[in-house]
Parts: C-alpha cells; structure tokens; sequence
C-alpha cells in the first residue's frame, strides 16, 4: 500500500485570480491532483503542473457534478493513493464553502491535511465595488450572512430580528434566488426600507455588475438589470459610499475580454499591464518559440564573432536564443566586446541590458526598415543577422543593397499554434472584445485555422489592435480588418493606441 498524501483544502478567492494567497498558488503548483469548484478562475487551473489531474466537482444551482459525500471520498481515495492533491474551492474553504465537511472526512480517515484560507466573495465583492463593510462613521459590525436558506421556513437557523436591528453591515452569499423573501424579512423586523443596498454580480472579475437602491426598491432593481448568480448582496448605509469609493469598475478597460497571442513565455508583460486596466487578458498563443532545426549555421557564426562589424537584433527572443547558444558553446558574452550592436526596439534593448549588453543603435521608428535606414554607410562591412527561422528578408535586402555583407542564421523556430476549439467558441458567442497581434506570425496561425467566414464575420465584432505596420498588412492580407496600429511599435504602445480607440468608441456610443 502506498503512503498517505496529504491534502490542502485552499481557497481560491472570489474570482480575480490575483485574489489567491502566496501559500495557496504554491499548493496548486505542486499538486499532483487539484480538485476544483467551478467558480475557480480558468487562469489559476493554468497554474497547475503539466500532467497534472484536474477533476472538476463544481456545484451550481441546479447541477452537481458529484454529491458532497463522493468530493470527500474522492479527497480520501487519493490521499490514500499518496497523492498530492489540492482542494481549491471558491472564496474561503470555511465560509460557506462546506470545507469543514470535507476536513472531517479526512481527519476520519487519517489523512493529513492543511488549510488554507481565502479571500472572500462577502468581503471582496463590495470592495471592488467601492463599498467597505465596516467604516468608522457608518458601522464597526458586519455579518456574512447564507442566502441560501429559505427565510420563510419554520426551522430557520437565522434570528432575523437581531440580524435586521443588530448588525450595522450584512452581507449575504447565494442569496439572488431569495432576495425577496430576505429583504420582506428585513423589513418584517424592523430594518428602515429606505437601508441602502448593493448587489454585485460576479464580484471582482470583468464581468462585474452593480446595482443599488434600496429595500424598497432593489428587487424590482435586481430584476430590471437581470441579476443573477454568483451575486453578494450588501445592506447597510455602508452602500453610500459607493460612487466616492467606486474605482475597479471606472478603469478605462473594464469589463473588455483582450485575447493576448504572444507565446506563453511573453504574454506576461502584456497580461500584467491589461489586468491594471481592468481588462481580462485571455492567453491563446498563436506561437510558440522552438530552437532551430539546424544549430550549425548558428555555431558557425558564434565561431567567427570577430569577422563580424554588426549584430542586429531584431526580437526579444533573437536575443535569449543567440545568447543561450553562445553559452552552452562555452561562449560568454564578454566575445561580443568587438562588434556594434543594434535593436529594433525598447524591449529588445532590455533583453540586452538583462545580459550586460548595450545596444549601439536602436532607430527611432521601431521596424526593421528603419534599421537598414539608420545604420548608415555599411559597404564593405560583415553583418550578423540572427533571427527566426522564417523572419521576412527585407532588411538583409535592404542591407546588401547598401553593399554589407549579411550572414542571416536561424536562432529559433516560431511554431503554429492554431485556435483551439475552445477559443473558436469565444470567439463565435461574441466572448471576446479585443483582439491583439504582436507578430506577423500571430496573425498567420491564428487566420489560417479559422474559415474565411470566422475571419471576416466574426473577427469583425471585435476590435482588432497590432503593434505596427507589417502585422497590420499581413492581417488586412489575410481578410482581416485592422482597428487599431500603435504609432509606437511596443507593448506600451500597443496598450496605448488601444485606450484611445476604447475611449473614442465610448464618446461615440454616449453621443
């Protein structure tokens, strides 16, 4: 028989992936079997091992994977296996969230167990809403109510008298299905009908809704804004403070769907800067990056460093291949000392700070065209091009036209990476409202697995946003209309030219 696993009950938040704790991302990153509710953030199940087990138990309203008694088998059965496994479970395990329950089976079965505690809807929902539940001139008590519970039943665990008169702040979960019967039994017991109170509607995520008024008003409220689950409802005078503290939902990308089709390995930056925006980032790559199918051309050129008078460099990820050759061809950088180095932009120029090199020369408009134009009198001079392993041949053209010498060596591969049919979905349904292209290539293998229709019809729904000229042309080639080109041809550009085209389409539908 194996030895027991241990299994860590941890919550996952409220929505915002970024709402998980430091210890609990680390339990998802090294389970061996991650157990999931399905209001989990499809961004933190990325966050699992390659090859992990991923089993999904969510729960809603009127469906249930498995019953309550088989999650908790299931917790024991691979504990018992030696697994690994990491229980995520929305907002806080405890609160709600029948994670006692499932500590107690383990603790039956002797199986270890750790929790971790999340952040929770009943807390974070208002204050992304811009409502504290306790504030010093308002109240300094609050209660997290279940609105589960049927509040006209006999054997009510509740004591709605103390709950309407007694507490300043009261929050309920799950309770959209019950708000009428809550807010009659509010009133019932004495709460003021003129209480303010919020409802958020998947609370800190892009999707996020508000609606206020009061318990007069916010059924009829709820039901014209068509209200529905996961929602936290909020009752107190707490809820006045809304439109001075309101700041998640007035960033000026809030509630857009961005589809991000850089490879994995550099969405981030892109990512990290559309979530302070409030966008949510959808990561489908459209390329991956694969060293070449032939590394000779590229030793031989590492070989004879000194003959050359330039190295340009035309990509972040030119730089990390060239370098990660040269080092395990024994190779330190210290052998580039004798040549002028060029990059195409700000972020190549980073790459090559982040290894102690110093571009000599970057052009002012960030293309390739406008290197060959800045470089000046290359005649007679040797020019060392490393790049992808189909990269347009304009600039070495344009250099040997000039009368350099041009050695052009595959230092990577880009791999298609064609829509997935899970991306084709959001794309169809009208999911997604920003579509971003940071690379010839992102273009090409996301076009050529979509129909001529999916390009035309349904790319045309969405705001289509590129870095610069040549993926502009190359998407416009390929049927697809281009909204939006950055004037300058990085990331921060891109994100830039894609605020103004969102603020002027907003001026527009207000006008």
């Amino acid at each position: 028989m194996c030895s027991k696993g241990l299994v860590y009950l941890v919550g996952a938040g409220p929505g915002d992936p970024g709402l998980i704790t430091v210890k609990g991302l680390a339990c998802l990153q090294k389970a061996d079997v991650v157990v999931y509710d399905r209001l989990v953030s499809p961004a933190l199940l990325r966050q699992a091992p390659q090859g992990c087990e991923m089993i999904d138990v969510g729960k809603s309203p009127k469906r249930h994977t498995l019953s309550q008694e088989a999650i908790n088998a299931l917790l024991v059965e691979k504990a018992m296996a030696g697994k690994v496994v990491t229980r995520l479970k929305g907002g806080d395990p405890f609160l709600f969230g029948r994670g006692g329950e499932e500590a107690e089976a383990l603790a039956e079965a002797g199986v270890p167990f750790e929790v971790v505690p999340g952040v929770t809807s009943a807390i974070a929902a208002p204050a992304y809403a811009g409502i504290p539940v306790t504030h010093r001139d308002h109240t300094s008590a609050f209660a997290v109510v279940t609105g589960h519970e049927d509040p006209t039943k006999a054997d009510s665990s509740l004591d709605w008298q103390k709950l309407a008169t007694g507490v300043g702040t009261l929050t309920f979960v799950m309770g959209i299905g019950n708000l009428p019967k809550i807010v009659a039994k509010l009133i019932e017991h004495g709460r003021d009908p003129r209480t303010p109170v919020a409802i958020i509607q998947q609370g800190t995520e892009v999707t996020q809704k508000t609606v206020t008024g009061t318990l007069a008003d916010i059924v009829e409220k709820a039901r014209e804004a068509d209200i529905r689950p996961p929602a936290v409802i909020v009752v107190g005078e707490v809820v006045r403070l809304r439109e001075k503290l309101r700041w998640f939902d007035t960033k000026p990308l809030f509630g857009k769907r961005v589809l991000v089709t850089r490879s994995r390995d550099q969405a981030s930056a892109l990512s990290e800067r559309l979530r302070e925006l409030g966008a949510e980032p959808l990561e489908y790559p459209a390329i991956d990056i694969a060293p070449p199918k032939d590394f000779g051309p590229l030793d031989e050129a590492i070989a004879k460093l000194a003959a050359y008078d330039w190295l340009i460099f035309t990509s972040v990820n030119g730089v990390r291949a060239f370098v990660a050759r040269m080092s395990d061809k024994g190779a330190g950088t210290s052998a580039l000392s004798g040549l002028k180095i060029t990059a195409v932009g700000p972020a190549t120029a980073q790459a090559l700070a982040e290894h102690g090199l110093r571009a000599d020369y970057m052009p002012p408009v960030y293309t390739t065209e406008e290197i060959a134009a800045g470089l000046g009198d290359v005649a007679g001079q040797r020019i060392l091009l490393p790049r992808a392993e189909r990269a347009p041949r304009q600039l070495a053209r344009a250099l040997r036209d000039k009368g350099a010498t041009v050695d052009e060596v595959a230092a990577y591969r880009t791999l298609a990476v064609g829509a997935s049919d899970e991306l084709k979905a959001l794309l169809t349904d009208g999911q997604i409202d920003i579509v971003t292209f940071t690379s010839s290539s992102t273009v090409r293998n996301l076009a050529t697995s979509l129909t001529s229709h999916e390009r035309s019809q349904v790319m045309s729904r969405c705001l289509v946003a590129c870095i610069g000229p040549v993926t502009a042309r190359t998407a416009e080639r390929l049927g697809i209309r281009v909204d939006v080109m950055a004037s300058e041809h990085t990331i921060a550009g891109l994100v830039e030219a894609i605020l103004t085209a969102v603020a002027e389409r907003r001026r527009n539908d207000e006008r």
